[in-house]
């Protein structure tokens, strides 16, 4: 993960795995601030410094970003995608994280670009285990 800027976007339309979420980064003593958007377009929005998401000192360019794929307006691979096509953003590093536990969906979240993929529910382990092999890349 990016040290200048430890910025994590959440984007999830369940505020259940919001909660889970916030509750798995704690428990993993990961403290680096949260932002979090409830659909695709707010995530497009945001990355983009878009309407509300402008001043980038609130919403500044995460280093790392958690996907759910299941998203109202924006579909979560859309928005890998998108964010693939951006040189700008090649360092932020996309966690898949999504109910679907299919094949397929994993192979085409690797095929766009995502480092990682992790199915519901994310336990600290889970985390910190990515996490890790995050920072075991960046000083590679």
């Amino acid at each position: 993960m990016n040290s200048i800027n430890p910025t994590i976007l959440l984007v999830e339309d369940n505020e259940d795995d919001v909660f889970a979420m916030k509750r798995a980064l704690k428990r993993a003593n990961i403290t680096h601030p949260l932002q979090t958007v409830t659909d695709g377009k707010q995530a497009l929005d945001y990355l983009a410094g878009a309407d509300q998401y402008s001043d980038r000192r609130r919403f500044p360019i995460p280093s790392l970003m958690f996907l759910d794929l299941k998203l109202p307006y924006v579909h979560g691979f859309e928005v890998l995608e998108w964010v693939r096509q951006k040189p700008e953003f090649n360092s932020i590093d996309v966690i898949v994280l999504t109910s679907s536990a299919v094949e397929k969906d994993h192979e085409k979240a690797r095929a766009l670009g995502a480092r990682s993929y992790l199915v519901k529910p994310p336990t600290p382990e889970m985390l910190l285990g990515v996490l890790g092999s995050l920072q075991s890349l960046a000083q590679a």
